[in-house]
C-alpha cells in the first residue's frame, strides 16, 4: 500500500526506517525505526556512513532522548541463510516498525524495497541522506550493530569482528580460511559457503 505523491503527509505520524548489515559475512542484520517530533528536533543528522563513530554515538543518544518513538528490529544469521538477505532485511524492518509505540501511520524506508506493513509505506533511494527520520534510523541501527559485533569479537576471537564488523575484508577472509567458520557466519554467502564446502 503506497500513498499517492500528492497526498499531504504533514499531519501523519511518519516513521523513518533503515537497516545495517546486508553486506557482512557474519552477524545479524539490524534495522531501526524512528518517529521524530518538531518539538524536539535532532540537529546534525546525516547518513550514518558519513559520520565519525564518535559523532554517531553522540547522535544515537540524542535520538533516543528526543525522538517521539524509536525501536530496533533484527534478523538472525539462521533467518538470513533460510530466506535470503533481502527478505531478512525486510523482516528486520518490519519488526522495528511493529515495535514502535505509538504506531506510525506512514513509513519511509531507505532503499528500493518496502517491508509488508499495516500502514502506508514508501521506499526512497538514498533516503538516509534526504529524510531526517531515516538518517536517525540509520544511526541507531549502525551503532547497535557495531556494538554487537564488538561483543561478538570477544566471543569469537581471531576474526577481527570488532574492526571490520563482519564485512568481507582481506583479514576476515584469511581468518575464515585459517580458523574455519563459526555459528555467526552466513553460510548462504558465497565466500563462507566456499570455505564450508572445502
Amino acid at each position: 500500500m503506497n500513498l499517492q505523491d500528492d497526498e499531504d503527509t504533514s499531519f501523519l505520524l511518519v516513521a523513518g526506517v533503515d537497516e545495517v548489515g546486508r553486506g557482512p559475512l557474519a552477524g545479524p542484520v539490524v534495522a531501526a525505526a524512528v518517529i521524530l517530533t518538531h518539538e524536539r528536533p535532532v540537529t546534525g543528522l546525516a547518513d550514518s556512513k558519513k559520520l565519525s563513530q564518535k559523532r554517531r554515538e553522540a547522535l544515537c543518544e540524542q535520538i533516543k532522548e528526543q525522538a517521539l518513538a524509536w525501536a530496533l528490529g533484527r534478523a538472525e544469521v539462521e533467518e538470513i541463510d533460510r530466506i535470503n538477505i533481502l527478505q531478512a532485511s525486510l523482516l528486520a524492518m518490519q519488526r522495528a516498525v511493529t515495535a514502535l509505540t505509538p504506531a506510525p501511520q506512514h513509513v519511509q524506508v531507505d532503499g528500493n524495497h518496502c517491508p509488508a506493513l499495516q500502514c502506508s509505506v514508501e521506499a526512497l533511494i538514498k533516503g538516509d541522506g534526504k529524510i531526517a527520520a531515516i538518517s536517525a534510523a540509520s544511526i541507531l541501527a549502525k551503532v547497535a550493530r557495531d556494538n554487537e559485533m564488538i561483543l561478538l569479537d570477544a566471543e569469537y576471537p581471531g576474526y577481527g569482528l570488532a574492526k571490520h564488523k563482519g564485512y568481507p575484508t582481506r583479514d576476515h577472509l584469511q581468518a575464515l580460511r585459517q580458523l574455519g567458520i563459526t555459528a555467526i557466519h552466513r553460510r548462504s554467502f558465497k565466500p563462507v559457503r566456499e570455505i564450508f564446502e572445502q
